[in-house]
């Protein structure tokens, strides 16, 4: 199976299937995906997407960045939520040279993590529904927003930490074609931070870190502060794992 799915204008789509977990189970390929702006879909692009029998969108920008960039196009037996976890908005691009990347970015996380609590567990809600279709996850860049609601749900399935670290790191390799596209969306402006679009690992590892020092592991924190219990765990890893 491939974990990244090539499109023409999306830059950071993959399936999360394939990671193994605690019990010795796997990640069902070919259920759960993260992307970037699906708004951006179509010709052939939206081609590809239907031929993966999506049937339900989990958007987590912000309503006024649908507004402003549009959202998945809609079809007939599609599901979609926009369920913006952020409630603190920053622009990434005018951040100064001096600001680091893996601390700021974590400290960014721990506020989505305080602040969309509402949001996080309606999102781990739905991705456990099962009605047996794929699910996508979502945001502007799949980078940020996306990278912590996948990493809740890695964790959750019981992948350990190294893996959920790799698996967000993966967006490097889109990292160069992200800033070229916000260059793209934004003539006129200068893109200052040298930080944006970069997803080292030490990022996660770093808001992983500071979630167990408080709750003493994701399920703490999910059970503490969104009050997901044992049987939504239960239901995230009847959907999503192999048997």
């Amino acid at each position: 199976m491939e974990r990244h799915i090539a499109f023409e204008r999306l830059r950071n789509f993959r399936d999360m299937g394939g990671y193994r977990t605690e019990d010795g189970r796997s990640v069902r390929w070919g259920r759960l995906y993260r992307s970037d702006s699906l708004s951006k879909l179509r010709g052939e692009d939206w081609t590809r997407f239907l031929a993966l029998g999506v049937r339900t969108v989990i958007d987590l920008r912000y309503p006024w960045e649908v507004e402003a960039r549009g959202r998945v196009p809609h079809f007939d037996g599609l599901v979609y939520h926009n369920l913006s976890v952020e409630h603190r908005p920053y622009d990434q691009a005018e951040l100064g040279p001096d600001v680091g990347v893996a601390r700021f970015l974590a400290d960014r996380y721990a506020e989505v993590a305080l602040d969309g609590v509402e949001e996080l567990g309606r999102a781990l809600e739905v991705v456990a529904s099962d009605d047996g279709a794929p699910l996508v996850i979502h945001c502007a860049s799949g980078k940020d927003r996306t990278g912590l609601l996948a990493a809740l749900v890695l964790s959750l399935l019981g992948v350990d930490e190294d893996a959920v670290v790799a698996d967000f790191a993966l967006t490097q390799l889109a990292a160069d074609r992200l800033a070229a596209d916000w260059r793209a969306d934004h003539p006129g402006r200068t893109l200052k931070w040298p930080g944006y679009g970069q997803a080292p690992g030490e990022i996660m590892r770093l808001f992983l870190a500071d979630l167990a020092a408080e709750h003493g592991s994701v399920r703490g924190y999910a059970a503490d502060r969104l009050g997901v219990g044992d049987d939504l765990v239960a239901a995230l890893r009847a959907r999503l794992l192999e048997p």
